[in-house]
């Protein structure tokens, strides 16, 4: 199957990264969102990113301004879809919302196009259940920001076909990106449900009063050479993100609960970098500063506790044939 036409629903942050993958690969791109105020801020962030790509040598100024013109910004759901041979949904992560997304980009694309969906942690089997292509739906998972970051998640469905995979595969090689193959439609699939795990237990240790989140933190700084801490990291990531991959965990598999530290911080809306607050507190909604944690306080906890939680669940992957090593070594 070639591809010539790529979809994006979303001009959200991974949206418009997404679209801007697409564009620099050389495809022709819609980016379709529900206003043209959306629509023309993911522009207005492609523009940025290109700008950046361009001052630091990572394409010309040529090469930008062609990426721009491949890329046309829509309100309209059936022109966006329209001769569309790959569509790649990034909408906000509402098993309805995506279910209602793809059953409307089901009665408006072309038969043979591919329905993706960019989720972190709902099942795609579910999604794909509100098509009359399941066979043709499939989890194409890209991290933030996706113009950066190498990897992207492959997760077939209970009926994805083995085409339908490996086109997607090939369309990641295309992207410039490092696909890895989750073959069963698990909770987390590969990369968050490794270690968000063992996260969940730290957590749990620090809202029993084991360990407060600056003694775990700078244990993972100082001891481990972690670039950041557990609990940094999930402010930067976003603990909305950690929260869903747990939330199905806790629904669909036995003994397993969210701590509730974590709930505490969803309910007060804590979320992290983009709430402003998280574990931490930073200057402003989605500006970033590295939380300062002192050294002296690294000696109480062993930040190898999550590890032993992370590998359990790696050897589970390969055992259920859901992963191979390789590509669990390439998702950590």
């Amino acid at each position: 199957m070639e591809i010539k036409k790529v979809a994006v629903m979303g001009a959200g942050a991974m949206g418009h990264g997404i679209a801007q993958l697409a564009a620099i690969a050389g495809f022709d791109v819609t980016m379709r969102d529900i206003s043209e105020e959306f629509v023309q801020g993911g522009m207005k962030n492609i523009r940025w990113s290109v700008g950046k790509f361009i001052e630091k040598g990572r394409m010309s100024p040529s090469e930008g301004e062609k990426t721009l013109k491949r890329i046309k910004p829509l309100v309209s759901l059936k022109e966006a879809v329209e001769g569309a041979d790959f569509v790649i949904e990034a909408v906000p992560e509402k098993l309805k919302l995506k279910q209602q997304i793809f059953k409307e980009i089901d009665s408006l694309a072309p038969p043979h196009a591919i329905l993706a969906t960019n989720t972190s942690a709902l099942p795609v089997t579910e999604i794909a259940a509100a098509t009359n292509r399941p066979e043709k739906v499939i989890g194409m998972h890209f991290f933030n920001p996706p113009a950066l970051m190498r990897l992207v998640e492959i997760v077939m469905g209970e009926k994805t076909s083995e085409n339908t995979c490996n086109v997607t595969l090939d369309l990641g090689k295309k992207f410039g990106k490092e696909p890895v193959l989750c073959r069963k439609d698990v909770p987390g699939f590969i990369a968050n449900r490794i270690t968000i795990p063992g996260t969940n237990l730290v957590a749990w240790m620090v809202y029993k009063g084991e360990y407060t989140v600056e003694e775990v933190d700078a244990a993972a700084m100082h001891k481990a050479g972690m670039p950041m801490g557990i609990f940094a990291l999930l402010d930067f990531t976003g603990l909305d993100i950690a929260y869903h991959v747990l939330k199905f965990m806790e629904e669909r598999e036995p003994n397993f609960k969210v701590a509730p530290l974590i709930n505490e911080k969803m309910e007060k809306g804590e979320i992290g970098v983009k709430a402003g607050k998280g574990f931490y507190t930073y200057p402003e909604k989605g500006k970033w500063a590295m939380p300062q944690i002192s050294k002296e306080k690294a000696e109480k906890f062993d930040p190898m506790t999550p590890t032993y939680v992370n590998v359990n669940m790696a050897a589970d992957l390969i055992r259920r044939n859901i992963a191979t090593p390789e590509d669990i070594d390439k998702s950590l």
